[in-house]
């Protein structure tokens, strides 16, 4: 009889009994531009998912923020080059008489930062948010330091 290992973080060793395998984290995007892309849960700020496309003309990122508005979700980009997407989600006003079954929705800060490639043009980016998912388009061109608020339309 031949063992055939799991892809699924467990094995079956001689006497066909079950053992955990640790499975190590994989990060297909370690050693790429992003400067935070682990979750900050532990210090009570989350992460949000976030795709990088690139353009022949600009750097495009797309933000998960389900059930956000604009104002409270906020796009900047520091002095190194650095474009952040940070937001809290607003509490729900209580009312004595309510009566509570279940919360699940969190309202904690989110986070996420990026290191912006140098051929980003920051004074020219746009943002805008529409059904929960934010884009920032970041034009490419000459290299031009300095940081900014971005408005979100939408």
């Amino acid at each position: 009889m031949s063992i055939i290992p799991s892809f699924f973080g467990r094995k079956a060793n001689k006497a066909n009994a079950l053992e955990t395998v640790p499975l190590e984290t994989w990060d297909p995007f370690e050693g790429i531009a992003f400067a935070m892309a682990t979750p900050l849960a532990a210090h009570g700020v989350a992460t949000t998912r976030m795709d990088w496309k690139e353009t022949p003309e600009a750097h495009v990122f797309i933000a998960e923020v389900p059930g956000l508005r604009k104002d409270e979700v906020r796009v900047e980009v520091e002095e190194e080059k650095i474009l952040k997407i940070s937001g809290q989600r607003a509490k729900d006003v209580e009312d004595k008489n309510d009566k509570w079954h279940r919360v699940e929705r969190s309202s904690e800060k989110f986070l996420r930062s990026v290191k912006l490639p140098p051929n980003a043009r920051v004074e020219q980016m746009k943002a805008t948010i529409e059904n929960g998912v934010l884009t920032v388009t970041v034009p490419k061109g000459d290299n031009i330091e300095g940081g900014r608020v971005i408005q979100i339309a939408g």
